[in-house]
């Protein structure tokens, strides 16, 4: 099996954390559907990060569907989404809001790194970090209601999602993305961080070894 994708995508990052949560075994290639067009293409020419090569041949792309496939056939205490209603749209609740800092970072991103100067579109830039910084605003009012749980480091979809989209903004927009604006959403990426399978899954790099 393999996954394909740079870390540096909070997308592909996600998935990794989350394969490791599940005790999937995997390679990790570390192709980005920019800089390494003509390789991702071979695999997927849709050029879509993450893709997941089963081994049986068969791609799944999009990180939440690749996430729903496994968490299905996951053993009760593998799952990383909850079974009880309440808490399971309260998790989902937090898987939104957290792709939506992943989506619209990743446009501020892609105008910045990939358009010229001249081209790039601002309003569209203003307008993500505002969509940002307001998707922020509500995960940091969840995180006093009913923050995501780092007990025994296990943390479920919510918190690897959360955390993965917070580090991949702050990278984007540091000075908005800030711990002294939303200290507890930062507070609780720390933690999670912190964990070895989080440490093993850098935003940046190869993938370290870490036991399935």
């Amino acid at each position: 099996m393999q996954l394909i994708g740079t870390l540096f995508s909070p997308y592909v990052r996600r998935t990794a954390i989350a394969l490791r949560r599940y005790g999937v075994a995997f390679e990790h290639r570390s192709l980005s559907p920019f800089d390494d067009r003509d390789a991702f293409a071979q695999i997927n020419p849709v050029l879509k990060a993450p893709t997941l090569v089963l081994d049986d041949g068969q791609k799944l792309i999009d990180s939440g569907l690749i996430l729903d496939y496994f968490e299905s056939q996951a053993k009760p205490e593998r799952r990383l989404l909850p079974a009880d209603a309440p808490d399971r749209a309260h998790a989902l609740r937090i898987i939104g809001l957290a792709l939506a800092v992943c989506e619209k970072a990743a446009q501020i991103a892609y105008e910045q790194k990939r358009r010229p100067e001249d081209k790039r579109y601002l309003p569209l830039i203003a307008r993500s970090a505002t969509q940002v910084i307001a998707a922020c605003t509500e995960l940091e009012a969840a995180m006093e209601r009913h923050p995501p749980s780092v007990a025994n480091d296990r943390v479920g979809l919510a918190g690897i999602t959360l955390a993965a989209s917070w580090t991949f903004a702050h990278l984007v927009m540091p000075d908005s993305v800030a711990a002294a604006s939303f200290p507890r959403l930062a507070g609780f990426v720390r933690q999670v961080e912190a964990l070895p399978v989080f440490a093993s899954v850098p935003s940046s790099g190869a993938i370290r070894s870490w036991p399935s």
